[in-house]
């Protein structure tokens, strides 16, 4: 018994075909001829709409209506399909190159658009070209909103920002059945020298609050210095114990040793006590 396979079968599979049509065609040729004409007529007629897409169906360049998902027939040649819409949530890319903020800095801007189509009716019949009009809208759009603002509002506030842009593509684009559903700003970029710049003048103004703030620090220092001057001045047995709470942190550690001068000694009365000290450890 003779056995094949590879490519050898599928040659000996298309000859066997090709011989039976050949056959038939010369008996009765018609019936073929016939059944290759209904098969493409069904091959062009029929045709399907995915999920999440809609199509609209023209007649003589007349528009007939749009079809939902699923399978559907049309006449060939007498109607025409449009482009088919995606309803799903797109999200489209655009960006502001050199564009001039509000207290002419040049920033470079990039932001995403997430839009939808929500009347494929009025999106396939009123414009031309829906994806191209988006993005050209969502362009211009992100240039008059930068130039409203300025720099400083850009970067804190980018939120607010592009709920602004998505307000205003949405007010343009809702007579086209779409729907502008969020605008995030992405990324806000200066030029490299004057971000260097802007670098150097927040570092200068670090250092001039730091040092504001130590010069009120040594200002309250010395209010709280001639406040205890002037305790001390009416109180010398408060000035005694304090000498002598500083001597003694002073002298706490094992093995230290103070050089008092004379004269401080004599000023704080502390002579007697001293002697004092050193006649009853002798």
């Amino acid at each position: 018994m003779l056995q094949t396979s590879g490519p050898g079968a599928v040659a000996m599979g298309i000859w066997v075909v090709l011989g039976a049509v050949g056959t038939l065609l010369a008996r009765d040729p018609w019936p073929f001829y016939i059944g290759l004409a209904i098969g493409v007529y069904c091959l062009l007629a029929i045709k399907v709409v995915r999920q999440w897409e809609k199509v609209a169906v023209l007649r003589l360049g007349r528009y007939m209506g749009l079809k939902e998902p699923g399978m559907f027939w049309i006449i060939p040649v007498i109607d025409t399909l449009t482009t088919f819409v995606d309803q799903r949530t797109r999200v489209t890319s655009v960006s502001a190159e050199s564009t001039l903020t509000r207290d002419t800095v040049p920033t470079n801007v990039d932001a995403i658009v997430f839009w939808l189509v929500w009347n494929a009716e009025k999106c396939l019949l009123e414009v031309a070209d829906f994806e191209n009009a988006i993005l050209m809208s969502a362009q211009t759009a992100l240039r008059e909103t930068i130039g409203r603002h300025e720099l400083s509002q850009m970067i804190a506030d980018r939120e607010l920002m592009g709920h602004e842009l998505q307000k205003t593509l949405d007010a343009k684009t809702n007579g086209w059945g779409i729907t502008v559903q969020s605008v995030e700003i992405r990324d806000v970029r200066i030029p490299q020298l004057l971000e260097d710049a802007m670098s150097r003048e927040a570092q200068a103004d670090r250092e001039r609050r730091a040092r504001i703030i130590l010069g009120e620090a040594e200002t309250q220092i010395s209010d709280k210095f001639a406040q205890a001057a002037l305790v001390y001045r009416d109180n010398p047995v408060a000035l005694h114990l304090r000498a002598m709470n500083m001597l003694y942190e002073a002298i706490k550690e094992k093995g230290a040793m103070v050089i008092v001068p004379s004269s401080a000694v004599e000023t704080m009365g502390l002579g007697g006590v001293l002697a004092t000290t050193a006649l009853s450890k002798t």
